[in-house]
């Protein structure tokens, strides 16, 4: 635990707590503490089989170089564009697990030695907020023997069971830089296709639970004539800032945190992040509860809108691996299709566009690439959509399922698809 000195230093200082054969773990994506990490690799010359362990990676993380693995070596939680090579060449390692299961992970599982993480400034009563990244970082914080926060203006205070006290913090390192943001992209017209089935799905006051990149960008465009829909996600963008600001997000039917907008992270513009700082709508949890599929399902007609890589004709999903290559990880998908399956009235959406490479290979295929995991199971798949059409494959039989998949596969493929199909299942 912590010592509760919260003692003012530099980060050159404060990183002197790490020790040869420490695990680090780290608060990740938007809230990564960038300067600490920068501190950290300028030592790696004097340490060894020191671990930073965190989910997902924005910008440069010095630890994913080929030069640092002995010395520094980085344990990922979920792959991403900053650690896929790594992780595929062999100087840096996933560990697989639901993002809802990361808490308790830690001290069980995965030490904590040191964490690291990025907190608002503190206020009269020395509470900070951990801002756009809670998730695990509290469970880090509450059990590490050294606690290092980054002080950083730019941070959102944002509200809700996400609070650190500097009396529980060893050192307290003042950073004035802009915290990462999300670009938005437009949804080319495929996925914008996609996004529209989907949309077509979600009702007035369904509680929602929709993922970041331009197709889930696109379904929140295409909500703005709805009623009173509630937010319960794992984390939002700035497409939920639009819905509340059109007064298409009230969450006044929620019957959970009625009227509150639940996360655990958050991703997106400086605009989102403003708006965002001691905003009484927004409440912020670790992850442990809101990708609980348990807590989840005490939302009534919870829908929930993941995406995917490739989906075979067993209904089986691809969304973290090609082949044997990690791309992403598996995150809060298998959390929120469960909790979605759960709820009373609830949907589970996966969506994905039919083809990929330019429409040159279909995404939907009668068999995943060899290697590959499968993220979500078939007992668990609920609806599959693309943009030709939505698949509703839970209760169906086997057959049942691949004459729906069949059907919202790009046409060029759909014949080849019903070939492989009698070939492989002697069904179809």
């Amino acid at each position: 635990m912590a010592t509760g000195r919260g003692h003012w230093t530099t980060a050159g200082e404060a990183v002197e707590a790490v020790k040869s054969g420490d695990t680090v773990v780290m608060s990740h994506a938007c809230g990564q503490p960038r300067v600490l990490a920068e501190a950290l690799a300028g030592r790696a010359g004097e340490l060894h089989d020191v671990r930073v362990a965190c989910v997902l990676v924005l910008g440069d993380l010095p630890f994913c170089r080929p030069e640092m693995a002995g010395n520094i070596r980085h344990i990922s939680l979920f792959g991403g564009p900053r650690t896929r090579e790594a992780i595929g060449q062999g100087y840096a390692d996933f560990l697989p697990c639901f993002f809802s299961a990361t808490p308790a992970l830690l001290g069980k599982h995965l030490p904590v030695d040191v964490a690291m993480v990025s907190v608002s400034p503190p206020d009269e009563d020395g509470w900070c907020s951990l801002g756009v990244s809670v998730d695990y970082a509290r469970r880090a914080v509450e059990i590490a023997r050294t606690v290092i926060a980054e002080v950083n203006p730019t941070m959102p205070r944002l509200r809700g069971d996400c609070m650190v006290n500097v009396s529980d913090i060893d050192y307290l390192v003042e950073v004035d830089r802009p915290i990462p943001e999300l670009p938005r992209s437009a949804a080319a017209e495929d996925e914008a296709r996609a996004g529209a089935n989907v949309a077509g799905l979600i009702e007035d006051g369904c509680c929602v639970q929709i993922g970041i990149g331009a197709m889930p960008e696109f379904v929140c465009s295409k909500l703005v004539d709805r009623r009173d829909l509630g937010v319960h996600s794992e984390m939002i963008s700035d497409g939920i800032m639009d819905l509340v600001e059109r007064g298409v997000i009230t969450g006044s039917q929620k019957t959970l945190h009625p009227g509150k907008i639940v996360a655990t992270f958050i991703m997106g513009s400086r605009a989102l992040y403003d708006w965002l700082d001691d905003n009484p709508v927004m409440e912020m949890h670790p992850v442990n509860y809101t990708n609980d599929p348990a807590v989840i399902a005490r939302n009534r007609r919870m829908v929930s809108v993941n995406g995917a890589l490739e989906v075979d004709l067993l209904g089986q999903v691809g969304a973290d691996m090609l082949g044997p290559f990690q791309f992403s990880g598996v995150g809060g998908q298998v959390d929120y299709v469960r909790g979605a399956r759960l709820s009373e009235g609830g949907q589970a959406i996966i969506l994905l566009t039919s083809t990929a490479r330019n429409g040159e290979v279909s995404r939907i295929v009668p068999l995943l690439k060899p290697g590959a995991a499968v993220t979500t199971s078939r007992n668990d798949v609920d609806c599959i959509v693309t943009e030709y059409g939505v698949a509703r494959l839970h209760g169906k039989t086997v057959r049942e399922r691949m004459r729906a998949l069949i059907e919202i596969a790009h046409p060029r493929f759909r014949e080849e698809l019903a070939r492989q199909a009698w070939e492989i299942y002697r069904t179809c």
